[in-house]
């Protein structure tokens, strides 16, 4: 039995109560479990089994963060979309993108994208991957959150009807089998799980939706959608069945606890009172909404609802970070300037949707995002010692509103210790960066995409 131990770090457990904090205290490990949780000085025993001992004097020390939304292969479009609206987004430069992707660039464009996600303070990601230009695509991504050590839940996407682009398309019976047959081969990995990824409710057909929400059932595994994001897509599925989408997949019967709904900007009250009797969570990506201009989402309603709401990066394509600190603050402000009201959201709000909306997301509830024996050993250290944070008066609002990823000093998943002072243990972060660079501008190329056509909307 391996053992760790972290001590005399200001800890936040997280424990159903974000509000808590322990002055000086330590966290013990052993193998992949938190074993124990306590103030003050780790016993003497602790010291002496412990095999590895991370001094946190000036840090507090938290439960991972939760990234419940990414597409981890935009890594290679950052900045190729600035300024424009989501379906100008998706012709400019996301679909000729990813169309000229290999299946090299997948796993390539994945790895760095966990491993920002890592040095971040994200220990669990939800990466939904609807390219499937080749069947292997989603191995390539799944080989690289192996690769990287991080905790994935991986949405395999599909779109199987017009009007979404024909060349991303495949057959409801590709979608039922490719995802059935992943399923078979990463689920005896132990921090990598797959779930059906509808993409959006116009590129889907209600047949097949309801299919897989019955195998998902069966197959105990999740189903992660796109859900009214814009207006435009509001009023696509208006136009062909008479209901907003929220109402549509209602009346298909398929919501329940499995399904996580990402965005949801222009959910109408009826629909919200929908998801919270289904007992669904809803993704929320702040930073993604005002890059698009999507919208603000109603997140203070979605509370009062009792709805589990996660919290998320969206893909770096629309973000352009995977940088979950920068996501707390976005959550916060961006509720107090929608509401008028400086309350609307406190710190404590905001990290209680990271962990326990997180956890939701994931299928993990009680399992990550706290600090507490028995929880797995997803630990994260945040340095407070930084001209833009010091001096603490409370923890909750120094990670919410001044941290960053560029705070973050160590990061353990599963027990194991996969960033150490900033800096990735098992990957060559130089190398990394320099095949990325290479294989990011040969796929812009063979693309086609113009610069000119970056810039006019």
């Amino acid at each position: 039995m391996t053992s760790l131990l972290i001590h005399n770090g200001l800890i936040l457990p997280c424990d159903n109560d974000t509000r808590t904090a322990i002055p000086r205290g330590y966290v013990f490990v052993q193998d992949d479990r938190i074993a124990a949780v306590g103030a003050d000085d780790a016993p003497p025993a602790f010291l002496a089994e412990a095999a590895t001992t991370i001094d946190a004097r000036g840090k507090v020390v938290i439960p991972g963060l939760i990234n419940a939304h990414t597409h981890l292969f935009q890594t290679f479009m950052r900045g190729l979309a600035d300024d424009k609206p989501l379906l100008r987004w998706l012709e400019a430069a996301i679909w000729p993108g990813a169309l000229a992707m290999t299946e090299e660039d997948f796993y390539l464009a994945a790895l760095i994208g966990f491993v920002e996600n890592l040095k971040c303070g994200a220990t669990s990601v939800l990466s939904q991957h609807y390219i499937q230009t080749s069947l292997k695509n989603m191995d390539s991504v799944a080989q690289a959150a192996q690769r990287s050590g991080i905790r994935a839940r991986l949405a395999r996407g599909y779109a199987d009807r017009d009007p979404y682009h024909p060349r991303l398309q495949e057959s409801p019976e590709t979608t039922v089998r490719e995802t059935e047959r992943l399923i078979k081969q990463w689920h005896s990995s132990e921090r990598i799980r797959i779930e059906f990824g509808p993409l959006i409710p116009w590129g889907c057909r209600a047949d097949a939706l309801q299919n897989i929400a019955r195998l998902a059932r069966d197959w105990d595994i999740g189903v992660h959608i796109h859900l009214s994001e814009t207006r435009d897509e509001v009023e696509m599925t208006r136009k062909e069945s008479g209901m907003p989408p929220a109402r549509w997949l209602h009346s298909l019967g398929v919501l329940d606890e499995r399904w996580q709904l990402v965005h949801c900007v222009w959910l109408e009250d009826d629909e919200m009172d929908l998801i919270a009797d289904a007992g669904s969570t809803i993704v929320h990506c702040p930073v993604s909404n005002m890059y698009l201009a999507s919208g603000t989402p109603r997140v203070v309603e979605w509370l009062k609802r009792k709805i589990p709401v996660a919290l998320a990066t969206d893909g770096p394509g629309s973000n352009n970070s995977q940088d979950m600190l920068e996501v707390l603050k976005f959550t916060a402000c961006l509720q107090k300037v929608d509401t008028l009201d400086a309350t609307a959201l406190l710190p404590e709000d905001v990290l209680k949707m990271v962990y326990n909306g997180g956890a939701s997301a994931m299928g993990l509830r009680g399992k990550i995002g706290r600090l507490a024996p028995g929880a797995l050993a997803d630990i994260v250290l945040v340095n407070l010692q930084r001209p833009h944070i010091s001096p603490v008066y409370s923890p909750q609002s120094a990670l919410v509103y001044n941290a960053n990823g560029n705070d973050v000093d160590t990061v353990i998943v599963g027990g194991e210790v996969l960033v150490r002072e900033g800096r990735a243990v098992n990957i060559n972060e130089e190398n990394l960066i320099a095949d990325c660079q290479r294989a990011a501008e040969a796929m812009w190329k063979r693309s086609g995409i113009r610069v000119q056509d970056l810039r006019v909307l």
